[in-house]
């Protein structure tokens, strides 16, 4: 019985030792069983150094209770006091591992098993392994035998005497071992099936890399032929045999545990194709099917077991094709696509915990690795490794990654595979998840040999190199390019520039050699400038390969450098603004119209660096700019030029804006919201042609007439620009009235007006850097054959006389722009009668409309423009939902005030409110028109040219789908899509508009 002065001093030196259960631990240390032990004096010591002291008492009592006889308890407890390497591994394995300690106290002999490869430098390998499991002869024993080795290597882990990558290997070898004994007993067990076939095991994945986890599916591909004068139809259904009975051996579960699953869904068509194929039937499917990701599998292939012979041959046949890869069409996109596709089936509850799958995860680095030694393979044999850690150095050593980087990589997976390693060794569980409670934490941490605060600091540690694996993730595959043209420190291996050129082709840009000369340029030299320039060009060349026109990206770049590259502020900007390099970079290679505004006015690029420089900016405020830079001008030329650039600014801005919220950056993701997107487009590029048109406006009058124009003045926006809905293509459409001051002549008036409005659209087009204003009155009193300029009279007079239904309709979207705020109100009001009539359109009017928007179909439509695709007149496009809105504001306009709104948005917002279109059919409706509008921009920002059709060329269509949000290779998911959307507004226009 334990006295109450022993307990305490007992309890306080337990707890000094890391036991978190101290009452426990000292009934467990009064156990019978350690009697011969428990006055050792380094006993608690040897506890206290495990990962679970708590964990690794109660195994030892297990242990000892387990022990057959007295004799053999007491040798066992005498051989665990005298000789120390024992009690540290067996000790460190029960502290680390539930699992085998439940091992042990089934086998209780097995712990002589630690008395084996004492030597610091002696490490088994398969021929031991062998010998070990040579016993084996039915699947409980070689259970059994395998547990017993596995024991044997978590020793050696846990004490350190092997590091990380040597525990990896001998797992694989303990695996090729075990292969070979399961082939061994199915043979065995079918002696006629294996005198007629060949049957070779191929070890892929990890097993084949030689880097194998404590539990992890054993990937493997089997080939099979027929011996000499054996039928080759019966020879493949016996090795089919054998191969299945060998993976049931490894994969059953019994009392032992199973070994572990054997996977062979690498194999050619995966789990739909044959189990096993013979050499020849492998080929022709990697020749004329395999798809990337098969190849880069094929990097660790190995064979491990049965005919070995056999084995090499296929090795010897797959390898050319293997190296080969990197040539493929999409490589590297299929590479990219696979490691998405991998990330985006992870659980979000279990991204954050995923060790090996998820962002900085062990997977990244795997991924980096094997796509340098695909790409650089081809003409450097020393990088063909299925290892990891051994590719990684290769590649380090051949000069396609930076030494530093590579060992800050080495250093970061080495850490957590340490980590996986041991989360798997607690249970045997094959997981890859960093475990949640604080107690595996604790035990996690200490394992890693982290004592203090186990648990923050493994978090700290954890971070810390997840955060170093992102960015080298980014880094590697960039740094090096720079290697090839910059000055490097003597003796230092670099890049060649032909390997530089194929990793540049491999990223996708579609000139290399172009490309190596714009890096030249940029980044040679011993300058500030280079030096900089080498620092934020691999991150660079990463964003610019992310997109559908990486030659596009760094060529601009290479302008903008050229043109701001002594200018103090742009470097320390791309360098020191965390946004400001990665917005760029996306402008840069999202299509053309964004750089060409930004290379007529390099010094925009400020704008990418302000946290609210993205934000648009308000017509008042844009207007009073314009008007005062217009003061401030010599002429009317000089004025007009001036509010000129401050439109080309503003598009730069808003484009700019709208690319960043459809792409997204690390620090702003993709927005959600497509309509919000269109919204500020819309409003944003009518506010500024709104104020750029009031400075022409100004600038006129003043180069003729000084402060005042012989006439009242004003410019009414129609169509898209009235309905503050304009895209980067569109025309202003406009209506300018006029009238005349008290005591003008009418007719001076008018000359006037209309003296005013050609040179406004003179000095809007003028040939300059900045893009045109270009200037539509078509929508006029008579169109085209009508006059420019009218009088407020002349309108009303019109109107009352001669205006047709078309002409009420297009009033709809009349909203003043510029010029005189009064003449612009009182038009407004004159338009109010007759594009919201009272009591609504007449059935006359109605079939007027419909009439008329059925042949701007049939007769408007380009030729050879696919239907299914136009956006404006095409099925379900924009001029389907604006017509069809439009007629329920011209037949209950009069009658709900919400209607009475130039936005198409606002308006079918306001429709669906007053019980006018279902919420569903409204829903379809704005979809499609936000849709239709965002292709329209899209194809602007893309091409640098207004189009109202998906573009034909395969990279602007690919700079489409990512504008629009579908990743890379979604084309074809995005043209149905469009057509899918459109389609469904189509038959809900047939419904309303036509009264189908």
């Amino acid at each position: 019985m334990t006295v109450p002065g022993r307990r305490s001093s007992t309890f306080t030196r337990l707890i000094r030792h890391g036991f978190t259960d101290p009452s426990t631990a000292e009934r467990l240390l009064d156990e019978e069983s350690l009697a011969a032990v428990r006055q050792d004096p380094v006993l608690l010591d040897a506890l206290g150094a495990t990962a679970d002291p708590d964990l690794a008492l109660l195994g030892l009592v297990r242990l000892a209770e387990a022990q057959p006889t007295d004799d053999e308890r007491q040798d066992f407890l005498h051989t665990l006091v005298s000789a120390k390497p024992l009690r540290d591994r067996l000790l460190g394995v029960m502290g680390a591992s539930e699992a085998l300690a439940d091992h042990l106290a089934r086998h209780p002999g097995d712990w002589h098993a630690l008395l084996t490869y004492e030597a610091v430098d002696l490490h088994p390998g398969v021929e031991e392994f062998e010998q070990c499991l040579a016993e084996a002869d039915d699947p409980v024993t070689l259970r059994i035998a395998y547990r017993r080795c596995l024991l044997s290597i978590a020793a050696r882990d846990v004490c350190g005497t092997t590091d990380v990558a040597q525990t990896a290997a001998e797992l694989a070898d303990l695996a090729t071992a075990t292969l070979r004994a399961a082939l061994a007993i199915a043979r065995r067990a079918a002696p006629d099936d294996a005198t007629i076939c060949r049957l070779a095991v191929i070890a892929m994945g990890k097993c084949g890399g030689h880097e194998l986890n404590y539990i992890s599916d054993v990937d493997v591909i089997f080939v099979g032929e027929a011996t000499d004068g054996a039928d080759e139809g019966r020879a493949m259904q016996a090795a089919t045999r054998l191969a299945a009975h060998l993976m049931r051996i490894c994969s059953e579960t019994t009392i032992e545990g199973a070994i572990w699953p054997v996977d062979a869904n690498l194999r050619p068509e995966g789990r739909n194709g044959p189990l096993v194929r013979s050499l020849s039937s492998h080929l022709a499917y990697y020749q004329r099917w395999a798809k990337t990701w098969e190849f880069q599998a094929l990097l660790k292939a190995r064979p491990v077991a049965g005919d070995l012979s056999l084995g090499e041959e296929y090795i010897e046949a797959l390898s050319p094709m293997v190296w080969q890869a990197a040539e493929r069409d999409n490589f590297v996109h299929d590479v990219q696509k696979m490691r998405r596709r991998v990330v985006d089936n992870i659980p979000p509850g279990q991204l954050e915990r995923e060790l090996k799958l998820g962002p900085g995860g062990l997977r990244d680095v795997e991924f980096a690795v094997q796509l340098l030694q695909l790409v650089h393979g081809r003409s450097d044999a020393t990088l063909h490794s299925g290892t990891t850690l051994e590719a990684l150095q290769a590649l380090a050593t051949g000069g396609y990654v930076g030494r530093a980087d590579a060992a800050q990589l080495d250093e970061a997976y080495r850490f957590l595979r340490q980590m996986e390693h041991r989360i798997q060794l607690y249970r045997l569980r094959r997981t890859h998840l960093v475990p949640e409670s604080e107690a595996d934490l604790r035990r996690l941490g200490r394992s890693l040999g982290l004592r203090g605060e186990p648990v923050t600091e493994l978090q700290q540690a954890w971070k810390r190199h997840a955060s170093v694996v992102r960015r080298l993730h980014e880094k590697l595959f960039y740094r090096p390019l720079l290697d090839a043209v910059a000055q490097l420190a003597p003796g230092e291996t670099r890049l060649s520039a032909r390997a530089a050129g194929q990793r540049l082709e491999a990223l996708g840009y579609a000139d290399p050699v172009g490309a190596l000369r714009h890096l030249e340029a940029l980044s040679s030299g011993v300058t500030r400038k280079a030096a900089i320039q080498r620092t934020l060009l691999p991150v660079l060349l990463c964003w610019f390969a992310d997109s559908a026109d990486p030659d596009a990206g760094l060529l601009g770049f290479r302008k903008v450098s050229d043109a701001l590259g002594k200018t103090p502020w742009y470097l320390r900007l791309l360098r020191d603004e965390g946004a400001a390099a990665e917005n760029l970079a996306r402008v840069l290679s999202a299509g053309r119209l964004a750089p060409d505004l930004l290379l007529r006015a390099p010094e925009a690029v400020a704008i990418l660096g302000d946290p609210k420089g993205l934000n648009p900016r308000g017509r008042d405020h844009l207007e009073q700019e314009v008007l005062a830079a217009v003061g401030r001008a010599n002429g009317a030329e000089a004025g007009v030029a001036a509010a000129r650039g401050v439109r080309r600014r503003e598009l730069f801005r808003t484009t700019a804006a709208d690319i960043i919220g459809s792409y997204g950056t690390e620090e702003s993701p993709a927005e959600s919201d497509p309509g919000a997107l269109v919204d500020r487009v819309g409003g944003a590029v009518t506010a500024l042609n709104a104020a750029t048109l009031a400075g022409a406006l100004r600038a006129s009058v003043r180069e003729q007439w000084g402060d005042e124009l012989p006439t009242r003045f004003a410019v009414i926006g129609m169509g898209r620009f009235g309905g503050h809905e304009l895209g980067y293509g569109s025309d202003a459409d406009v209506l300018f009235v006029h009238e005349p001051r008290e005591g003008v002549d009418e007719q001076e008036a008018a000359r006037a007006a209309n003296k005013v409005v050609t040179e406004m659209r003179r000095l809007l087009q003028l040939p300059t850097a900045d893009p045109p204003l270009l200037i539509d009155a078509d929508l006029r009193p008579e169109g085209k054959s009508g006059p420019l300029v009218r009088s407020l009279k002349s309108y009303e007079a019109y109107y009352r006389r001669w205006s047709l239904v078309w002409e009420s309709q297009a009033l709809l979207r009349a909203y003043p722009m510029a010029g005189d705020a009064d003449l612009g109100r009182r038009f407004i009001d004159l338009a109010d009668p007759l594009r919201y009539p009272a009591e609504g359109l007449g059935d006359d009017a109605v079939r007027e409309i419909r009439r008329l928007k059925a042949r701007m179909e049939s007769e408007r439509m380009p030729r050879g423009a696919d239907p299914t695709l136009h956006t404006k007149l095409g099925r379900g496009g924009l001029s389907d939902v604006e017509w069809t809105v439009q007629l329920l504001q011209m037949q209950h306009g009069w009658a709900e005030p919400g209607l009475r709104t130039t936005r198409t948005r606002e308006a079918l917002a306001a429709a669906h409110a007053a019980g006018l279109i279902p919420t569903e059919e409204a829903a379809i409706l704005d979809e499609a028109w936000v849709l239709a509008s965002r292709v329209r921009n899209g194809v602007m920002l893309v091409r640098g040219r207004a189009g109202d059709t998906f573009p034909s060329d395969g990279r602007e269509l690919a700079a489409m789908g990512r504008y629009l949000g579908y990743d890379e290779g979604h084309v074809g998911d995005m043209l149905d899509d469009y057509r899918r959307i459109t389609r469904r507004a189509r038959g809900v226009v047939e419904e309303l508009f036509y009264g189908a």
